[in-house]
């Protein structure tokens, strides 16, 4: 069960989620990419040693990525409790992860430190309280490297500054059916923002899902990025509602035919690929977002386009499976969950 799913947010019928992720690093050290592996154990320690003293009612689990399998690694990027980039060195890199997963701390991703909070939902208020919350915790026994005129500095130019980067993954599929989305996408680039792929940066926007995060982090403060980013996120959200409007106005036969064929398919397929599943299950989320389906809550929508995933499938099955395997125990498997 992916538990960050369980929470409410705002907004739902439009954004699955909200990322608040800061990047630290500390002074003394060598950036990850640098490091050796004493360096990078001396680290590790430092910063465990330091949430120990968090309140007995506040529960971390410290995971070595080295001790994961494979497959248990890739399976906590497809839950988007940790970035692809953790992986990349598994004996230098680690995490601590709250129970409910809605925090994770990453150590010696690209930079030493990646505070991330992951809300359901548009949350930005509570995202940035609670990351902001964290980071004050451990800069009370760390020392940060700061510059007083650049700010927080970091392995890449591009975080210089706050470290902030903040971010919603939003389902779009009426303005990926109309052919807006490509000319939104330009638009967000031109005014400082990014748009990516399902697991961020390189990664293919599966399911019509597309994360948007803040491309600037010097020269603005924290509550700017993130005042600046909700105001286009709201705009999004008005457009793509509108779009969906006018579909069910003027397409709506032709809309209620994609949906329900989309569900009749994930109902009764026994061969599906991740790429097909997730295109069908976009489907059927737009169909709930519009209220042709009823039946079928968001959330439950969300958690299969994470579970119907190559690596979070094979740990349903408990055995790493061939792609033609894969393709149908995750038949199987969306047709006992739908």
């Amino acid at each position: 069960m992916v538990k960050w799913v369980e929470g409410t947010g705002f907004d739902e019928d439009v954004v699955v989620s909200t990322r608040v992720r800061l990047a630290r690093n500390l002074k003394d050290f060598r950036f990850p990419q640098k490091m050796n592996i004493e360096e990078s154990e001396k680290l590790t320690q430092k910063i465990l040693n330091v949430m120990k003293d968090l309140p007995s009612n506040i529960n971390y689990k410290f995971i070595r990525i080295n001790n994961l399998t494979p497959l248990e690694r890739v399976v906590s990027i497809e839950e988007h409790l940790i970035s692809p980039g953790l992986i990349q060195k598994p004996d230098y890199s680690s995490f601590l992860i709250r129970d409910d997963e809605n925090i994770t701390i990453m150590i010696n991703e690209e930079d030493h430190l990646r505070i991330q909070v992951l809300l359901p939902g548009l949350n930005f208020e509570e995202g940035w309280k609670t990351s902001n919350e964290i980071d004050d915790f451990l800069e009370s026994s760390l020392d940060y490297a700061f510059h007083q005129e650049f700010g927080y500095l970091t392995a890449c130019p591009t975080n210089v500054g706050t470290g902030l980067r903040a971010s919603v993954m939003v389902h779009l599929p009426s303005l990926s059916i109309t052919g807006y989305i490509n000319n939104l996408i330009n638009g967000l680039n031109k005014i400082g923002l990014t748009v990516r792929g399902l697991y961020g940066e390189g990664t293919e926007a599966v399911g019509n899902l597309f994360q948007i995060s803040n491309q600037i982090t010097l020269g603005e403060g924290e509550d700017q990025i993130i005042r600046k980013l909700k105001n286009i996120i709201y705009q999004i959200l008005d457009k793509e509602r509108n779009v969906r409007n006018n579909l069910l106005e003027n397409r709506k036969n032709q809309t209620e035919d994609r949906v329900f064929r989309s569900l009749g398919i994930l109902k009764y397929s026994r061969n599906i690929t991740s790429k097909e599943a997730m295109r069908l299950l976009s489907n059927v989320r737009l169909g709930i977002e519009m209220g042709i389906i009823d039946d079928i809550g968001f959330k439950d929508i969300t958690k299969l386009m994470i579970e119907v995933q190559p690596a979070s499938i094979q740990k349903y099955a408990n055995k790493e499976l061939t792609q033609e395997e894969r393709n149908i125990i995750r038949a199987n498997f969306i047709r006992e969950r739908i």
